[in-house]
C-alpha cells in the first residue's frame, strides 16, 4: 500500500519535472521572443504560436494512448531526450535556412513533444500515490511547474538580454539530457493492456472510448472542458500574446530594458501559479467544485484594470506594473483552479482510462488556444494606438462564461 505522498518513485518524478520544465519554461521564453524582437509582428508572433500548438493538439491524444499502453517512465525519458536534439539542432541551423521558417517547425516540434509527454506525468500520479493524495500531489506537480516558469524566463530573459539566445540554447540542452538521466531510475507500475485489432484501430477505439466516457458517464467532466476552452481561447489567448507585445512593443521602454521586463513579467506569472500551487496543496481539504466558479470570475475581473491603465494612465512603468500584478492574480486564481479540475478528473476516472481521458481534455482544451493566438495577434495589430479595446473585449466575454461556469459548478 502507498502511504506517504513523497515515495522515492513520486520524488524522482517531480525532481524530473523540476529540471525538464526549467529548460521549457527557458526555451519557450526565448524562442518566440527572439522572433518578436527579429519583426516587431504581433500578427506574425501569433500566427507563429498558434501554428506552434497544431501538433501539440493532435499528439496529445497519441501520448495519452500510449501513456496507457507503455510503461510511462519510457515515454518520458525517450521525449526528453529527444527534446534536447531538437535545441541542438536549430543551434546548428539557425544560421544555414530561413530564421522564420526554422523558428515555426522548432517551436511546433517542442509543443508537440509536450502535448505527448504531459499525459505520461499526469497518468502517473494515480499509479504513485493514494486517492486521497491526489490534490496534494497535483498541487505538487502544479508548483514545481509554477517554480520552474518562474526561473526561466527571467534567467533566460537576463541571459538572452546580456548574451543572446546562444547560451539560453545551451542551458536548455543540458536541463532535457539531465531529466532524462534521472528519470531512468523511477520504477512506475504498468500493465500491459492488449491491442484492439491494428494499431490504428486500437487508437481509435481508445479515442471512442474515452470520448464517451466523458460525454456521457461523467459530464462533470464535459461541462468543465468546455469552461476551460472558453477562457483559453478569450482570456488565456489574449494574456499570451499582449504580454510580450504591450511590454516590448507598446510601452515605452528600450530593447535591452523591455526584454527584461517581460522576462520579469513571465517570472510574476509564475510566481502566481507557485503561490496558486501551493495554496491549493495547503487549503485542498477547503476548495469544493461547487465553488470553483469563484476563481474563474476573479481572473476575469483582473483583466479590466489592465485595459483601464492602458486607456486611462500615461506613464509605461505604472501600467507595466497594473500589467503584472493583474497576471499575477490570474495565475493565482486559474492554478488553484487547475488542480481542482485535474484531481476532480483523476479521481472520477477509472486507472484503465485516465491517460486517454487526460489526453482528450488537454487535445480539446488547446484546441482554443491556437485560435485564440491568432485572433488576438490580428486584433492587437489592426488596432495599434487602441490596445486597451482589446483588453476590455476579453475581458467582458471572459466574464460572461465566468459567470456560466458559476452555475454550472453550483450544480455538483
Amino acid at each position: 500500500m502507498k502511504q506517504k505522498l513523497f515515495s522515492r518513485n513520486f520524488t524522482l518524478v517531480v525532481i524530473g519535472q523540476i529540471v525538464s520544465l526549467f529548460g521549457n519554461a527557458t526555451v519557450r521564453f526565448a524562442l518566440p521572443l527572439y522572433l518578436l524582437n527579429l519583426t516587431g509582428s504581433s500578427a506574425l508572433y501569433g500566427t507563429v504560436t498558434a501554428c506552434a500548438f497544431l501538433p501539440a493538439i493532435l499528439l496529445s491524444p497519441v501520448g495519452g494512448i500510449v501513456a496507457d499502453r507503455v510503461n510511462k517512465r519510457n515515454v518520458m525519458v525517450i521525449l526528453d531526450f529527444f527534446t534536447a536534439a531538437v535545441i541542438l539542432a536549430f543551434s546548428v541551423l539557425q544560421n544555414g535556412v530561413n530564421l522564420i521558417f526554422l523558428l515555426t517547425v522548432t517551436l511546433m516540434l517542442l509543443y508537440g513533444i509536450a502535448g505527448a509527454y504531459q499525459p505520461s506525468v499526469q497518468a502517473s500520479i494515480p499509479a504513485l500515490v493514494d486517492a486521497n493524495q491526489f490534490m496534494a500531489a497535483n498541487a505538487v506537480i502544479n508548483t514545481i511547474s509554477s517554480l520552474a516558469a518562474l526561473i526561466g524566463p527571467v534567467l533566460g530573459g537576463v541571459l538572452y538580454s546580456a548574451y543572446g539566445l546562444g547560451p539560453v540554447l545551451w542551458i536548455c540542452m543540458v536541463c532535457f539530457s539531465l531529466s532524462a538521466v534521472m528519470e531512468l531510475f523511477i520504477q512506475i507500475p504498468f500493465q500491459k493492456q492488449d491491442l484492439k485489432g491494428s494499431i490504428w484501430g486500437t487508437a481509435r477505439a481508445d479515442f471512442a472510448e474515452s470520448v464517451h466516457f466523458i460525454r456521457r458517464e461523467r459530464p462533470v467532466i464535459g461541462k468543465t472542458l468546455l469552461v476551460v476552452c472558453g477562457i483559453n481561447l478569450f482570456l488565456s489567448a489574449m494574456l499570451v500574446v499582449a504580454l510580450p507585445y504591450l511590454v516590448t512593443e507598446v510601452l515605452d521602454f528600450p530593447a535591452s530594458q523591455a526584454n527584461r521586463l517581460y522576462g520579469f513579467a513571465q517570472g510574476a506569472l509564475a510566481a502566481g501559479g507557485l503561490f496558486g500551487g501551493i495554496s491549493a496543496g495547503v487549503f485542498a481539504h477547503k476548495l469544493t467544485t461547487r465553488k470553483a466558479g469563484r476563481l474563474v470570475i476573479v481572473c476575469a475581473l483582473c483583466v479590466f484594470p489592465i485595459g483601464a491603465a492602458l486607456l486611462l494612465v500615461s506613464s509605461a512603468v505604472a501600467k507595466y506594473l497594473v500589467l503584472t500584478v493583474c497576471c499575477f492574480v490570474i495565475c493565482v486564481c486559474s492554478t488553484i483552479f487547475t488542480v481542482q479540475m485535474m484531481s476532480l478528473i483523476q479521481t472520477e476516472t477509472p486507472q484503465h482510462l485516465i491517460g486517454k481521458v487526460i489526453a482528450v481534455i488537454l487535445t480539446v482544451s488547446m484546441c482554443a488556444q491556437p485560435l485564440g493566438n491568432a485572433f488576438y495577434g490580428i486584433l492587437f495589430e489592426s488596432c495599434k494606438g487602441s490596445e486597451f479595446a482589446v483588453v476590455l473585449f476579453s475581458g467582458i466575454v471572459s466574464l460572461l462564461i465566468a459567470v456560466r461556469a458559476g452555475r454550472i459548478f453550483r450544480e455538483f
